[in-house]
C-alpha cells in the first residue's frame, strides 16, 4: 500500500488526478470504477478541467459506479447517477452510454443481477474510493462479516447521519443502498482511495496505524491489495502520527 501525504485538499485532489490522468492516456479505453461522495469532488472537478484545458480524452473510456440510493430515480438530486452527471460526465468528453451507474427503483432483485452481471463483464483497471467515518467503503457496512457480490445494504445510523448534510433533513435520507460487494472492489487493478473530512481520524487511524484487516472496518482491506494508493492531507497525518 502506497500512501501519498498531500499539502491539502487541493493538492490531494491533483495528486488524485495524476493518477486518473496518467491510466487514461496510457490506456484510452480503460475501464474507471467511480465513487461518489465529496472526497472525490475536487478531483473530479480538476479531471474536467484538464480534459477541457488539456485534451485529456475520455472518449474511449467506461466506466461503473460503487453503489446507488434505494428509492430515489436517476433524476433525483441526490441520486448518484444526477451526481456522477452533475460532477463529472457533463464536463467530460465521455459517453454516457459506456458509463454505468445501478438501479436504485424498481424491481431490487433483479437491479443486483443486472449489477453483478456489470461487474463481471470486466474488471475495473482503477477503483476510486471515499471511506466513512465508520470505515465503511462503497456502502459495504462494518460489521460481523461482509459480502463478495453487489448486495443491499441497510444503512448504518452513523451513514444517514453523514449523509444527512445532502438532504432537506434526515428523515429524507434514503436507509438503503446497493452496492459493489468486497470481492468486486479488490478485483480491480488499482485502488485509488481518498480520505478527506474532518471525522476520518477512526478509519485512517485503523488503515494506516494498525496491522489488522477486518470486517469491523472495511477499509482496513485495502491492506492486502497488490495496489492501492491511499492519499491523505498533511492535517489529518498529523492528527493521526502518521509518519510515512
Amino acid at each position: 500500500m502506497r500512501v501519498i501525504v498531500a499539502e491539502d485538499y487541493s493538492a490531494q485532489c491533483r495528486e488524485a488526478a495524476d493518477i486518473v490522468e496518467k491510466l487514461v492516456r496510457e490506456n484510452p479505453q480503460c475501464h474507471l470504477g467511480l465513487a461518489t461522495g465529496s472526497s472525490p469532488v475536487g478531483m473530479y472537478q480538476e479531471l474536467a478541467r484538464r480534459c477541457k484545458e488539456e485534451g485529456l480524452d475520455f472518449s474511449r473510456v467506461t466506466s461503473v459506479n460503487l453503489d446507488e440510493y434505494t428509492g430515489l430515480e436517476p433524476s433525483h438530486d441526490q441520486s448518484y447517477r444526477y451526481f456522477m452527471d452533475s460532477n463529472l460526465f457533463d464536463h467530460i468528453n465521455i459517453d454516457k452510454n459506456n458509463t454505468y451507474v445501478a438501479k436504485g427503483t424498481g424491481n431490487l432483485e433483479e437491479n443486483l443481477k443486472e449489477f453483478n452481471a456489470k461487474l463481471n463483464e470486466k474488471d475495473t483497471d482503477l477503483q476510486v474510493l471515499g471511506v466513512g467515518a465508520d470505515g465503511h467503503v462503497g456502502f459495504n457496512e462494518p460489521g460481523d462479516k461482509l459480502y463478495a457480490s453487489a448486495h443491499s445494504e441497510v444503512l448504518d445510523e452513523s451513514t444517514i447521519d453523514a449523509n444527512a448534510r445532502f438532504f432537506a433533513s434526515r428523515d429524507d435520507v434514503p436507509r438503503g443502498a446497493v452496492t459493489m460487494g468486497m470481492a468486486g472492489i479488490m478485483r480491480s487493478g488499482c485502488l485509488l482511495l481518498i480520505i478527506s473530512g474532518s471525522n476520518k481520524e477512526d478509519a485512517a487511524t485503523q488503515l494506516l496505524m494498525t496491522d489488522e484487516v477486518t470486517s469491523k472496518c472495511p477499509v482496513t482491506f485495502l491492506k492486502i491489495h497488490r495496489n492501492a494508493i491511499v492519499i491523505i492531507t498533511k492535517e489529518l497525518a498529523d492528527k493521526i502520527g502518521y509518519k510515512g
